[in-house]
């Protein structure tokens, strides 16, 4: 992504303990609008799928994406086991990063897939300086979603799910058959643009190249999940959040209405749109329509 011209765009790293979490800050935080903070899904993703939303920049929007411990610009650990990434490593990363980068007074989160639980997790603790919450093609639950990807697993072309399902039974998931055959799943179900994104290719890419936290936390594929997180649910903990909060998916969404479901029941101060015409990602599918509707979220914030 081009820098705009005239809007300041900082990279850089700040210490998490032992490690570094890397970011990018584009625009200048101040008093007069909240800091759009970006968490990123997998978990075990990369930033790079969403710099996109960098050019909310222009309307006045600081904007922070970072990539989490583990993979992308951050600190790689290979060696760590299932036991080192929790739920709780990645909040504390995030508070780390706000007070850090001195934004923790005044921001908004946007979360996707992962990263949406995460954000609420993160919301339901009520921070002081949090003025909203966008939870995008998230979850509430993986007990849901294991549900719900079952769902859509039988709803794919003949013999799909059958190939799926011989190499999940034999171990062989890294076979270049499995591949193919996911990858019909994530061209109906995670991202429908033809041909993807170069960004949404980078996050692949090295999700692929670094699978660590991914394997250890979900498993093989979006829709094996068998990681720690396979019975994880931030549903105990909506009622909690106390800002203004937009929940987005996609129709085509492998987060299914009946993941989502929670949120809209749950959340007191919610409202949820739904993309016709998009997936997991409407940031990448329906640019326009997600940047109207994004904007007018953040400017009815105050």
């Amino acid at each position: 992504m081009v820098a705009v011209p005239g809007i300041p765009v900082v990279k850089g790293s700040v210490p998490f303990g032992n490690y570094r979490t890397w970011y990018r800050m584009d625009g200048r935080p101040g008093p007069d609008r909240p800091t759009l903070v970006v968490v990123h899904g997998g978990p075990g993703s990369t930033h790079d799928y969403l710099t996109s939303l960098a050019e909310l920049a222009e309307q006045g929007f600081p904007v922070v994406l970072y990539d989490q411990l583990g993979n992308g610009g951050s600190t790689h650990l290979p060696d760590r086991g299932a036991d080192f990434w929790t739920v709780r490593l990645f909040l504390d990363e995030l508070d780390n990063l706000l007070r850090e980068l001195g934004i923790q007074d005044n921001y908004v989160l946007f979360g996707h897939s992962w990263g949406g639980m995460l954000s609420a997790a993160h919301a339901a603790a009520r921070p002081a300086g949090l003025r909203g919450l966008v939870i995008a093609n998230s979850p509430a639950s993986y007990v849901l979603w294991r549900q719900e990807m079952k769902v859509l697993r039988e709803q794919l072309p003949p013999g799909v799910d059958e190939t799926l399902r011989r190499h999940e039974a034999a171990g062989t998931t890294d076979s270049p058959e499995y591949f193919e055959a996911m990858t019909v799943f994530y061209r109906k179900h995670v991202c429908r643009a033809d041909p993807w994104p170069r960004e949404f290719m980078a996050t692949t890419m090295e999700v692929f190249n670094n699978p660590t936290v991914y394997y250890a936390m979900n498993g093989p594929s979006e829709f094996h999940v068998v990681g720690s997180l396979k019975d994880w649910s931030v549903e105990p903990v909506l009622p909690d959040i106390a800002v203004p909060t937009l929940v987005i998916s996609g129709r085509h969404d492998e987060a299914t209405p009946v993941t989502v479901q929670p949120y809209q029941d749950l959340i007191p101060d919610v409202r949820w749109h739904i993309f016709e015409d998009s997936s997991h990602g409407p940031h990448l599918e329906e640019k326009e329509a997600f940047a109207a509707v994004l904007t007018e979220y953040l400017h009815s914030l105050g």
